[in-house]
């Protein structure tokens, strides 16, 4: 009888921390589904403004705020991959970070 109660705790507590995973994943999913749609929508813009004969600086600048908001979502999901881990992991993340940011700003500059 002592054995039932110990295997019902043990497995009430997994099934509470898988639990705490599923709603982290969750929210995760959710923020990328919800961030494809405003992204979606600057790119639908961004479109229709360049089919009009619209300011190509604007279509570009509508381009660049899509692909700005995709970017700090993703670094925001890799710092939290990269935050428990060793310095090595810190440094790439940083230097991988400073390329990606200039690979978007150097273009923009020339």
């Amino acid at each position: 009888m002592a054995t039932k109660k110990t295997t019902t705790k043990s497995s009430s507590s997994s099934s509470s921390s898988s639990s705490s995973k599923k709603k982290t994943v969750w929210g995760l999913n959710k923020i990328s589904f919800w961030t494809i749609v405003a992204v979606t929508i600057l790119y639908a813009v961004s479109l229709i403004l360049s089919a009009c004969g619209i300011n190509f600086k604007v279509v570009s600048a509508l381009q660049g705020v899509a692909t700005a908001i995709m970017i700090i979502i993703v670094a925001i999901l890799a710092w939290r991959y990269v935050r428990p881990k060793q310095m090595v992991w810190k440094v790439l993340y940083i230097i991988c970070l400073l390329i990606v940011i200039a690979g978007i700003i150097v273009p923009l500059v020339m």
